[in-house]
């Protein structure tokens, strides 16, 4: 196949991959294409030695650490930027920034793999229970939730800020029509609204999207999901991970275990050698491949810690301290 097809019908190629073969072939493809286009990417693979023509399969593509993305303009396109996401930080530190040329990736890729998890979004109301994000600009969780909205089609779908008694007696209403609920909220928010009110919730997904951000004590996740289980009356907790530098999503349908949509990989790095990446069953940095990331970088070295286990589902673990980051001096150009 031609490499200029290949990049003329990227969104074609990401969005219908079909195993892992195919996978391969537009990940190589993609880190060709960033490898030429995306200099803060070129100089990080300069300084590693490493050369598209030397690589071989996803294993060897070099992963970016996810910290530059708070100190260089990430981007592989010279197109106008039509978003930039930003991520969440305490006062005065310095936040990562994602430069988005072309939203469809984004479009296409949330509702691509809400659909491949949860079916069809017009079955669902949807309601955001995600205050500290809508205080801010530049959330790409709430423009994905807003389009989720949106897409319902549903006049009751909506984001919900601090009327907490209000969303209560939505939600109560909604399950016990038989209507197909996704609450969707910030940890503490959760907690919040359970200790306004106890539930018994059968027909609604609640999908928590971590964050205590000072708002209260932090609490593991088998913790957290055992309190907003009972205080919502469900049996499962569901879970997504995703993060302002990625255009894609995991999602987790209980016991904190998560599934990638098919254009979406995890591995793991020793967290002695950031280089070297491990065997599957071994907890290690978490890197992520986003193949949505196209016009970014879709090779990233994430802060958190995890484990990918044979069917490649995987775990969130905990996160690096900056101290505890070994074995790569190139972790700053």
């Amino acid at each position: 196949m031609e490499y200029w097809y290949f990049c003329e019908n990227m969104k074609e190629h990401i969005f219908n991959i079909q195993s892992s073969a195919d996978f391969t072939k537009v990940a190589l493809a993609i880190f060709k294409h960033q490898f030429k286009n995306n200099k803060v990417y070129r100089s990080f693979c300069d300084l590693l030695y490493i050369h598209p023509s030397d690589v071989k399969n996803v294993e060897e593509i070099p992963f970016l650490p996810i910290q530059f993305f708070k100190s260089r303009k990430v981007i592989a396109s010279l197109d106008q930027v039509q978003e930039i996401f930003t991520s969440s930080g305490t006062t005065g530190s310095i936040t990562s920034k994602h430069f988005v040329t072309d939203i469809e990736f984004y479009n296409q890729s949330y509702l691509k793999g809400f659909a491949h998890f949860y079916g069809d979004i017009q079955e669902y109301v949807v309601l955001a229970l995600l205050p500290n994000y809508l205080e801010r600009k530049g959330s790409s969780l709430v423009f994905m939730v807003d389009d989720l909205i949106k897409q319902t089609n549903h006049s009751e779908s909506g984001f919900y800020l601090n009327n907490l008694s209000e969303l209560a007696q939505k939600l109560e209403e909604l399950d016990q029509k038989g209507q197909k609920v996704l609450l969707i909220g910030v940890s503490f928010a959760l907690l919040d609204l359970i200790e306004s009110k106890q539930f018994n919730l059968k027909n609604t997904t609640v999908m928590e999207t971590g964050g205590m951000k000072g708002r209260r004590k932090e609490l593991i996740r088998e913790e957290l999901h055992q309190i907003l289980k009972k205080g919502f009356g469900v049996d499962q907790i569901h879970s997504e991970y995703g993060m302002t530098e990625l255009l894609s999503q995991g999602y987790s349908k209980g016991n904190g275990i998560f599934e990638t949509p098919p254009w979406m990989k995890i591995l793991t790095r020793d967290t002695e050698d950031a280089l070297t990446i491990q065997q599957i069953g071994k907890t290690g940095g978490i890197n992520v491949i986003d193949l949505a990331n196209y016009n970014s970088c879709s090779f990233i070295a994430t802060q958190d810690l995890g484990k990918v286990h044979q069917n490649n589902t995987f775990e969130i673990i905990g996160r690096f301290d900056n101290s505890d980051i070994r074995g790569c001096n190139l972790m700053v150009l």
